[in-house]
């Protein structure tokens, strides 16, 4: 019989998981412990104590059964309404408080995301409502912050779309041999798929945005805004990274283009490996994403890449983001 962690009785001793289904299901069993998680984070954590900005002072608060069924606390001595989902993605809803925080559990629980379709089958809304959940929690709660990359930081970019129709690879057949083969695949992906730049601090954080076709003025903006100048980066020999040297930086290049991979220290294997993460994940997950919500996804699979050492669950922190803390 497995050992079963006595801190939480529902999980095995065994379990890699930091926040289980069982763990969520007795937190939040429905929306007023989901209001309550609210009203206690972001007002009260006595529940019942609250500043209210009419009064100027710490007064009593307490929730009164309404007609409306009004999601707030009341002010016992002045009237004042505190709404704990006011100046958050909640508000102004028609979706329980329960969904939504059933859906940002999904979202953090999964290594690989969930599908807006699947989140329609799991919480037994529409489809439109399900898009609209994630849409707000991608772009909202899991938006990218400007905190520095610092130390060894790896920077590549990277082509997000469809693979080439047969007629394409029919025509790059004709090519003399692989080097104008690989020339011609480069031409194609250029015109048709959307560019990625990322950068990674090695053992940290990364960032990933979506740039223009000609990206090479947006990258050097994302570096100067994100890595500490003193950090030594590390490239491929693409030419958009050429005035790096010239702004200054500590630039270590890896030949790609002689097939040369690792040579010490000088690689971008980390900064691969989290494309290898994104795009497995959004085709195997999604299919298909379009440039113009593709960012969003890339803030999702930054966020959990961002928070997989958290000493608490992804989802504790998704909330905290969630209350404005």
């Amino acid at each position: 019989m497995p050992k079963v962690d006595r801190k939480n009785p529902t999980r095995a001793a065994s379990s890699e998981s930091r926040y289980s289904l069982m763990e969520f299901s007795r937190e939040f069993p429905d929306d007023d412990a989901c209001l309550n998680y609210l009203w206690r984070t972001r007002y009260s954590k006595d529940g019942e104590h609250a500043e209210c900005s009419k009064c100027e002072a710490v007064r009593s608060f307490r929730r009164y059964e309404t007609s409306q069924r009004r999601q707030s606390w009341t002010c016992t001595a002045c009237g004042h309404h505190l709404h704990p989902t006011a100046g958050t993605i909640f508000a102004g809803s028609a979706t329980s408080l329960h969904l939504w925080f059933y859906a940002m559990f999904l979202m953090t629980s999964t290594r690989c995301g969930i599908s807006a379709k699947q989140l329609e089958r799991e919480l037994g809304v529409t489809y439109k409502c399900a898009w609209r959940i994630f849409h707000l929690i991608r772009n909202d709660l899991m938006a990218q912050t400007t905190e520095p990359l610092t130390g060894k930081v790896e920077m590549d970019e990277t082509y997000v779309g469809g693979k080439p129709r047969q007629s394409d690879v029919a025509q790059w057949g004709t090519e003399a041999n692989s080097t104008e083969r690989r020339q011609a695949t480069q031409r194609w992906s250029n015109e048709t798929k959307t560019v990625v730049f990322g950068m990674v601090e090695r053992g940290g954080s990364v960032a990933a945005h979506v740039v223009p076709r000609k990206p090479q003025a947006a990258i050097m903006s994302h570096i100067s805004a994100v890595v500490d100048p003193r950090s030594i980066v590390y490239t491929d020999d693409a030419r958009i990274y050429d005035r790096l040297p010239r702004a200054g930086w500590d630039h270590r290049t890896i030949n790609h283009s002689a097939r040369v991979y690792v040579q010490g220290d000088v690689h971008t294997q980390t900064i691969e490996g989290f494309w290898s993460l994104v795009k497995r994940g959004i085709g195997g997950t999604h299919h298909a994403v379009s440039t113009k919500h593709l960012q969003g996804y890339l803030n999702e699979y930054a966020w959990r890449y961002n928070h997989r050492r958290d000493g608490h669950a992804q989802f504790e922190s998704l909330l905290l983001r969630a209350a404005g803390r």
